[in-house]
């Protein structure tokens, strides 16, 4: 049992910590962390072992319990996860992954990583997930997957992106690195793929520093992600480890300890996040024009990754860029939400161009993601919103924006 006098300490060394730090700037996510999470990974460090071992595997025995299904890998990131589970379908140089340009970059690299070529498709103008028949049109005899994103929390329409794979005979994979909890026609997400893969970095409501999850039903990818990723200890004088090289892609015991206890936590953080929401939009309604947040036919449940605020169409991408930084001057964190995978350098290297995906560009020259996590107050949202106002009338594109 950890020392009561330990824990105070370490409380202390987090308060003194947040007061060395700049208490009057918003951060953009800022990790929902107690005495519990303490407690567990004081408990490793404490313990002979610090490298993947129990604590791994008893998150990977209560994750998949958790999502529901029979198989759940730990591995580094949401990147190192795809990848993996690339490689566990044999996918690689000369296939083709088609997959959006809307969604957290460092997830979709791995495709470019396994050597495969990204092939992407555009997205939903309200959802912001993929149009199957925008899927379905860039199949070609090269495809061999298709990497569906709940994007920022909105889950995908999985029934027919499920009949196009099943269709083409292609794998289906579910990136839910950016919707942990959310439902679609009452299943979780992390359900749908023929393996689906989690990320626990920030601002993800389960956040264990940095960190992933493989899921799948498939025990062969199972084995195959598991290979791939690291021998176990007895492996190691085994002429096991001369048949696979494995990329040594484990989670230590440190950072699965706090995951699990994340986990043990999650529906009380999401519930606080889904107040922080509520709050948001009571206070977003002043904006002229406003609109509900967009929820889909068959979701049952959202819970967002980041909240984000949709311009009008009056404001131009540089306007947006304005009130990121009037915001950033008035020490709120914002960011644009997102720049398409297609228009950065390495995929423009690919042949991609402004207006490949006309959808895609004109939702993300208008999103800016605000500051979203349980510690924010009513009066620092309100001071958030009235801030975003002031800088949009600033750029004179006047008031009208929406969720």
């Amino acid at each position: 049992m950890t020392d009561p006098a330990v824990i105070e300490e370490l409380e202390e060394d987090g308060a003194g910590a947040a007061a060395g730090s700049d208490a009057s700037f918003l951060c953009l996510s800022d990790p929902d962390i107690t005495v519990v999470e303490l407690q567990a990974v004081d408990a490793v460090l404490r313990s002979p072992r610090l490298s993947s071992g129990p604590a791994v595997e008893a998150f990977e025995e209560a994750f998949a319990a958790y999502v529901g299904r029979k198989y759940a890998i730990a591995v580094p990131s949401g990147t190192f996860g795809l990848l993996l589970a690339l490689k566990a379908n044999e996918i690689g140089p000369g296939h083709e992954v088609i997959a959006t340009s809307h969604s957290f970059r460092e997830t979709a690299h791995a495709i470019s990583i396994a050597g495969a070529l990204p092939v992407f498709a555009d997205i939903d103008y309200w959802a912001g997930t993929l149009l199957p028949a925008k899927v379905e049109a860039q199949i070609t005899e090269k495809t061999r997957a298709i990497v569906a994103c709940n994007n920022n929390g909105h889950p995908a329409p999985w029934p027919e992106l499920r009949a196009i794979a099943n269709k083409h005979r292609l794998v289906l994979i579910e990136d839910s690195t950016e919707a942990i909890g959310s439902k679609y026609q009452g299943a979780l997400v992390g359900t749908f793929g023929d393996a689906s893969l989690f990320d626990f970095s920030q601002p993800s409501a389960l956040t264990c520093g940095e960190g992933g999850m493989v899921v799948t039903d498939d025990v062969d990818v199972a084995v195959a992600v598991r290979r791939h990723r690291s021998h176990r200890l007895e492996e190691r004088s085994s002429v096991v480890v001369s048949g696979t090289p494995s990329f040594q892609a484990g989670m230590s015991d440190v950072s699965a300890a706090l995951g699990l206890a994340q986990l043990k936590r999650l529906a009380e953080i999401l519930e606080r996040r889904r107040l922080i929401e509520h709050l948001y939009y009571k206070h977003v309604q002043s904006f002229e024009g406003i609109k509900d947040p967009y929820v889909g036919l068959g979701v049952s449940e959202v819970n967002w990754l980041l909240y984000l605020v949709h311009l009008g169409t009056r404001f131009s991408r540089s306007s947006r860029d304005a009130i990121v930084e009037d915001l950033r001057v008035e020490q709120v964190e914002a960011a644009a939400y997102c720049n398409p995978l297609h228009l950065q350098r390495h995929y423009f290297e690919l042949g991609y161009r402004r207006g490949d995906l006309l959808v895609t560009e004109k939702v993300a020259d208008r999103a800016i993601a605000l500051p979203f996590h349980t510690h924010l107050t009513e009066d620092q949202i309100a001071f958030i919103v009235s801030t975003m106002k002031d800088a949009s009338i600033n750029v004179g594109a006047g008031s009208a924006i929406y969720l």
